[in-house]
């Protein structure tokens, strides 16, 4: 028996619905489908999945963020944000509680151009990996999602351009190497420590995706307790409708 978990950062799921979305939702039939960047608000979609159990968290701000949560198990609770009032106004995550373990679909903000957001971005790291620790002293974490962090230079084509950028900072890769220090793995690395050329997001511009220039930003990270139950991690490059394509992780 195994459990297939997908996410995919669909940088606006009404555009996404319109390229194919819901010909690689059926085809992937994942117990579990993680959004983020739905840019949605309460109201603007009506999409009809049988067989699923659908949770939203919107940003109160319109157009901007977003993430659902999509399973065909309904979880014993579900709940919104990571409890920490000032980051949790712009719909970034949703956590679901199974018998097992804790999914969560998280989008990690983005420390934008000229850096404008970075203390904020480490003030929200810091306060996320509080928020999955206490978790996992409970039950083993899964999280997904686009993190926005490159972690080594194995995760992007042009590693010494990018340095300083957002995304591929040293205080956004310390971050993620902290987590992993934290009892967390990075699934894909688990399975492909030395696979290059493999990248989740590319950029509109520069026909970078045609280039293959892209980042490895979408990630499935587990509790270290999981690690006997991961059976395979995949990024389906191939997938277009997004500037993100789906990342995938089985579980036995």
């Amino acid at each position: 028996m195994t459990m297939k978990l997908i996410s995919w950062n669909v940088n606006g799921l009404r555009a996404c619905l319109q390229k194919g979305f819901m010909d690689y939702f059926n085809e992937m039939d994942a117990d579990i489908f993680c959004l983020q960047e739905t840019k949605l608000q309460a109201g603007q979609h009506d999409l009809e999945l049988p067989g699923y159990y659908q949770y939203w968290n919107y940003a109160e701000k319109k157009g901007y963020s977003g993430t659902a949560l999509f399973t065909k198990k309904e979880p014993i609770s579900v709940t919104y944000g990571i409890g920490v009032e000032e980051h949790d106004h712009e719909g970034r995550v949703i956590t679901a509680e199974f018998e097992d373990y804790y999914v969560i679909t998280v989008y990690v903000p983005n420390s934008q151009r000229e850096l404008t957001r970075l203390d904020y971005r480490q003030q929200w790291e810091a306060a996320f990996l509080e928020y999955i620790k206490k978790l996992d002293e409970k039950k083993p974490v899964i999280y997904c999602g686009d993190l926005n962090v490159a972690h080594q230079e194995i995760d992007l084509k042009n590693p010494k351009t990018n340095h300083h950028n957002a995304g591929f900072t040293d205080e956004e890769r310390a971050c993620f190497t902290k987590v992993l220090e934290s009892g967390f793995i990075d699934t894909f690395r688990y399975f492909y420590p030395d696979t290059r050329d493999v990248y989740s997001w590319w950029s509109y511009m520069f026909q970078a995706r045609s280039k293959n220039a892209g980042w490895r930003i979408d990630y499935f990270v587990t509790s270290k307790s999981l690690e006997g139950r991961l059976q395979d991690a995949a990024i389906h490059t191939q997938i277009l409708g997004s500037d993100h394509c789906p990342v995938e992780l089985i579980l036995k």
